[in-house]
């Protein structure tokens, strides 16, 4: 059921309404190489339930058993089956136009390396080897030598095609390069704009859900420009924690393509179930707490999750209707 302003309601917890959640991992199930609270315990009680679990990360320097034994190390046990990264997905994605055998040209860590090969393609190190394509993704050692090799190959006419186009990541002393800002040196070269399998590409999600089989999916992410453009891209339900980059104000101003279906302050919002914020004398009431905008001043009452849910759908709604919204008049929103 589709909420008033775009959420959606869940009379049961998620974790029993959805049968596979794809789950993003630093902001969400870790930060850093450090635990979020209640992600562990969160994430054991939707598994009892009889929820699938795949974790999904833009990351294509890491190879799937790197990432299933840090979660494993975190109290969050997982196998390498359980993980789905870009690396994967950009593989899968040239494997729609190239043969076996095809040369590569791979501009990225070991897991990049690893997927090309393990999907059957010949890896090249250099643009002389007229390489059919150029596999980009993210990592630390990536220079200025593997950028030229790759603007070399994309200019004489190799497919480009990136893992992601983040640009940025989170890392212990905040905002860094991501592999985008490195993909955008290329593009500068070349005039080329490459095709990408990661976030906010839905392909990974694509790929997970029809490995698992699943019929009713749920996405999860702290991302809106990644994780939950992604679902929305896909048609795949989205909850959007506010444990990681994206925050409360940021859902309220969200743009449609970028909106969660559901809002939770951290992972227990899995074992919860979602009420609707609904339109009762001009204001969008949820729980305890209500929410309008007037003359393009968002009002608030109440506090918590659910004043969040009830900011999202009055602001959303006027912003639909053609209405103003002054940005200025949205706090930030601790849930």
């Amino acid at each position: 059921m589709i909420a008033s302003g775009g959420l959606l309601a869940s009379e049961a917890p998620l974790a029993a309404a959805y049968d596979l959640a794809l789950v993003d991992l630093d902001g969400v199930a870790y930060k850093g190489h450090l635990p979020i609270e209640h992600a562990a315990a969160s994430l054991a009680a939707a598994r009892s339930g009889g929820m699938r679990l795949v974790f999904v990360t833009n990351n294509a320097s890491r190879e799937p058993e790197d990432v299933a034994g840090q979660l494993t190390g975190l109290d969050i046990p997982t196998d390498p089956d359980e993980v789905m990264t870009a690396a994967q997905a950009c593989a899968a994605l040239l494997a729609t136009r190239l043969d076996p055998g095809a040369k590569v040209l791979v501009v990225g860590g070991k897991g990049l390396v690893t997927a090309v090969r393990s999907a059957g393609f010949t890896v090249v190190g250099s643009a002389e080897d007229k390489p059919d394509a150029v596999a980009q993704g993210y990592a630390p050692e990536v220079g200025w030598t593997q950028l030229a090799e790759a603007a070399y190959a994309v200019g004489a006419g190799a497919w480009h095609v990136a893992s992601n186009l983040d640009l940025s990541l989170p890392t212990a002393r905040g905002f860094a390069p991501g592999n985008g800002a490195l993909v955008g040196a290329v593009v500068s070269a070349t005039g080329v704009t490459p095709d990408s399998a990661g976030k906010p590409s839905p392909t990974m999600y694509r790929l997970v859900v029809e490995r698992a089989g699943a019929s009713r999916p749920l996405v999860i992410g702290d991302r809106l420009d990644t994780d939950l453009a992604g679902a929305r891209g896909g048609g795949y339900p989205g909850l959007h924690v506010l444990t990681g980059v994206s925050t409360a104000r940021d859902a309220v101003l969200a743009v449609p393509g970028e909106r969660p279906s559901f809002l939770g302050a951290d992972l227990r919002a899995l074992l919860e179930p979602h009420p609707a914020p609904a339109l009762t004398d001009g204001w969008y009431v949820c729980g305890g707490a209500a929410a309008q905008v007037s003359d393009g001043e968002l009002r608030l009452d109440g506090s918590g999750i659910d004043l969040v849910r009830a900011a999202c759908a009055a602001a959303w709604a006027t912003v639909d209707a053609g209405q103003a919204l002054d940005p200025q008049t949205v706090p930030e929103l601790p849930a």
